[in-house]
């Protein structure tokens, strides 16, 4: 379970340092304002529970005025502030970093649903482990409330079998029974050829990832287990150099996920900013 009480801390840690010189040099510490975050752009919204928490930790109160998860035009105010203008600016950018990132990453995944949705309705949208260190979970959490999955979480969630796994193990067949032995749940095997796909099911793999494929090669690798008889047999994942561009061609493969860095990785944040409204 992640600590994001402790990680909040950390963050403001980091940004406050020894100290806000400037506001020591401006501002009593008695002083109280008032404030709202605005959003600059059309967006997702996502991490409003994260920014009331930073705020909240560095003794401010906040008010969410809009949910997580909704949508949100440019202009729109979606989180009010008010508390010791110190402790405000002291908060400020932690709060606006988490909240601009989170949203990005939000609005990317719900593009990306679109997209594949509308080329097949039963697809799932999951994002890769390709995050910033340390900000794993509240990049994953981002891709849930826009309707995404998180995939693994670390590598302790299930085992993956990657190609370089099978490099220095020898073969499809021999790692699978070797996952399967530890019973530590369902076992994921990733392949770079189309052709690996019938070991991968006939050893007893449950979800194949198919690699770095062209979504014409997917749909060959779909067919092929379909010939064999091995289609309903395993979960089929497409993954790797996937796009906003280029996610509906995968989606309408016939596999059952689509997996991207996309999100986590290329979106880029929200614009947002604080503006005070006056003294409290």
């Amino acid at each position: 379970m992640v600590d994001l009480k402790k990680k909040i801390k950390e963050m403001l840690a980091e940004d406050i340092a020894s100290g806000d010189i400037t506001s020591n040099a401006l501002l009593k510490s008695s002083e109280k304002a008032r404030g709202v975050i605005v959003a600059k752009q059309a967006c997702v919204l996502a991490g409003a529970v994260e920014t009331v928490s930073v705020f909240s930790e560095n003794g401010v109160f906040s008010e969410i005025l809009v949910e997580d998860g909704s949508s949100v035009k440019p202009g729109m105010e979606v989180i009010r502030v008010e508390g010791t203008a110190k402790k405000i600016f002291g908060a400020e950018r932690v709060a606006l970093n988490l909240l601009m990132r989170m949203s990005g990453i939000a609005t990317a995944t719900k593009e990306m649903v679109e997209k594949a949705r509308g080329r097949n309705p039963k697809i799932r949208v999951s994002a890769t482990r390709k995050t910033a260190p340390l900000l794993t979970y509240l990049d994953k959490r981002a891709v849930i409330i826009a309707g995404g999955e998180p995939h693994r979480y670390n590598l302790s969630e299930q085992i993956l079998i990657k190609v370089n796994h099978l490099k220095i193990v020898g073969s499809i067949e021999k790692a699978v029974k070797m996952a399967k032995a530890t019973n530590k749940g369902k076992v994921e095997v990733e392949v770079a050829e189309v052709e690996d796909v019938v070991p991968a099911a006939q050893a007893g793999a449950d979800i194949i990832l198919l690699d770095n494929m062209t979504p014409s090669q997917v749909r060959r690798a779909v067919r092929l287990l379909e010939r064999k008889k091995l289609r309903d047999k395993v979960l089929l994942e497409a993954s790797g150099g996937i796009t906003l561009k280029n996610i509906g061609d995968f989606a309408a493969t016939g596999v059952d996920v689509v997996s991207s860095s996309y999100m986590t990785m290329k979106a880029p944040a929200i614009d947002m900013g604080m503006k005070i409204t006056g003294k409290a």
